[in-house]
């Protein structure tokens, strides 16, 4: 489960977020293109916009439901 007091500092405000424990699979960005990205680096990926539709509420779920090391959450 994703730590809230752990999240990457590049998340935008809101309920869905990456904590520090992401190890770069990139399986989320398969799920969410549109709402998440890599980090300058690409150590990392983040959410840089929250979802705003049905569509994109269902895309960051299964970005959550696939994510091996368990490190996106939602506080909604």
């Amino acid at each position: 489960m994703a730590d809230k007091n752990s999240k990457q500092p590049e998340n935008v405000p809101g309920p869905w977020y990456v904590d520090t424990t992401c190890s770069l699979c990139r399986v989320c960005l398969d799920e969410a293109p549109n709402l998440m990205k890599y980090n300058a680096d690409e150590t990392y990926v983040y959410f840089f916009k929250q979802p705003e539709t049905p569509e994109e509420t269902a895309a960051a779920q299964r970005a959550l439901d696939v994510c091996p090391t368990l490190s996106i959450g939602n506080d909604g």
